[in-house]
């Protein structure tokens, strides 16, 4: 499945080949592979939990270690249980960042579905003495997971091979390090057109994807909480897809926090060997 360019292989816990115990780090690692795999930006496994609406979501990235949550890989599960059966259009999602609210939205054989993400602190400054020239920041947020968002004059303009890991890895993120986020305003932003763009270096796939929900979530948060954009606002991603934020600042918190997107099924198949 692919939420706006960031790109998964799903499983269905209820089927054998879907079994946890059947995915240790190296098989997800070959399976994400995009010479000798599948090829994805991770793994996930979905599994109906709990009461009826409940549907649990296990996520790996694609070297094979557990994430807490990713906001594009829970847009696609959203449309992927309600295409299974596991739930109807209005869900509850289990994820290991929390469990949180989910639907379809548009026509149920659309593509597009959004999230109610748990509460999270406001961005904070950190402090950083080695930015590039035209970089400002990096604000740190946990959104499920830990992000940096720096903003720059032109993404496009980035250097992301360099720019990403060194800030991916920044000691200020502490040692487990950081989603690196970098964002910059749309020039030809026109009427109901996204206003600012965004593109992510990501830990656990170690390099770019094309686009980071969770990460969108963090860059608004920044937009708004240094008056630089009302929200509710749209990011443009790398794929050229757009993310829909909204939230409100509550002080130290961010609340009300809705994420919309893509979850667009692909292909579905057999995996050799499963």
């Amino acid at each position: 499945m692919t939420g706006s360019g960031n790109d998964f292989v799903f499983l269905d816990a209820r089927e054998p080949a879907g079994a946890p115990e059947r995915w240790p780090p190296a098989r997800i690692r070959q399976v994400c592979s995009r010479r000798t795999g599948v090829g994805a930006d991770g793994l996930v496994i979905l599994a109906p939990a709990g009461p009826p609406g409940q549907v649990s979501m296990l996520f790996f990235n694609s070297d094979g270690s557990r994430g807490a949550m990713c906001g594009n890989a829970a847009l696609c599960a959203t449309r992927l249980a309600h295409r299974l059966g596991m739930s109807p259009g209005e869900m509850e999602l289990v994820t290991d960042a929390g469990t949180f609210a989910a639907r379809l939205l548009g026509d149920p054989s659309g593509h597009r579905a959004e999230l109610n993400l748990p509460d999270f602190e406001a961005p904070v400054r950190v402090d950083a003495d080695d930015m590039a020239p035209g970089e400002e920041g990096p604000w740190a947020a946990t959104v499920g997971v830990p992000h940096a968002v720096v903003l720059v004059e032109a993404v496009g303009r980035v250097a992301l091979e360099r720019r990403g890991p060194a800030l991916r890895a920044h000691p200020a993120l502490g040692l487990d390090g950081a989603n690196a986020n970098f964002a910059s305003p749309l020039e030809a932003a026109g009427p109901g057109q996204p206003a600012w763009a965004m593109r992510t270096w990501e830990r656990g796939v170690e390099g770019e994807t094309l686009a980071c929900g969770t990460g969108a979530v963090a860059v608004a948060a920044v937009l708004a909480m240094t008056n630089r954009a009302a929200l509710p606002i749209g990011i443009q991603t790398r794929s050229g897809l757009v993310l829909s934020v909204d939230l409100t600042q509550d002080g130290p918190t961010a609340t009300n926090v809705w994420l919309g997107g893509e979850g667009r099924l692909v292909y579905q198949g057999h995996l050799a060997g499963s």
